[in-house]
């Protein structure tokens, strides 16, 4: 079954998510920026990427040009509004990771995550994607 790759760009460290067209979420991370083509090329080896999924903010024009440069060109690339997709994505790290011990006790609107999120925004803009087509 072929995947969509969700890519969060960054200038120092970028969001990276694999999905099918059912949901299915099969890969997370956030990597590097100085290694994230090789990550993406490596991903596409990986998986049956057919399309690229990526937000249309910080440095996306930049980052376009890089993976049209270094991605095969059957794969296709979609820039998505992401607007408020960090507060979106802040929100389902908690559905995604319950708290646990005293951090259930802090409202959530108060909550930060312990780690980026980069990949929860590239899974979202996935799910933006697919709910736009």
């Amino acid at each position: 079954m072929t995947k969509i790759l969700g890519f969060d760009p960054g200038r120092d460290k970028c969001g990276v998510a694999i999905m099918g067209r059912d949901r299915q979420l099969a890969y997370h991370q956030v990597i590097v920026a100085a290694v994230v083509i090789d990550t993406i090329k490596s991903l596409c080896q990986q998986f049956a990427i057919e399309q690229l999924v990526m937000g249309n903010q910080t440095t996306s024009k930049q980052w376009r040009q890089k993976l049209e440069k270094n991605l095969p060109s059957s794969i296709s690339i979609v820039t998505i509004d992401e607007r408020n997709s960090s507060l979106e994505a802040r929100d389902r790290y908690w559905q995604m990771y319950p708290p646990k011990g005293l951090q259930r006790l802090i409202p959530q609107g108060m909550r930060l995550p312990p780690r980026p999120i980069d990949d929860i925004v590239a899974i979202l803009l996935i799910e933006r994607y697919l709910q736009n087509r």
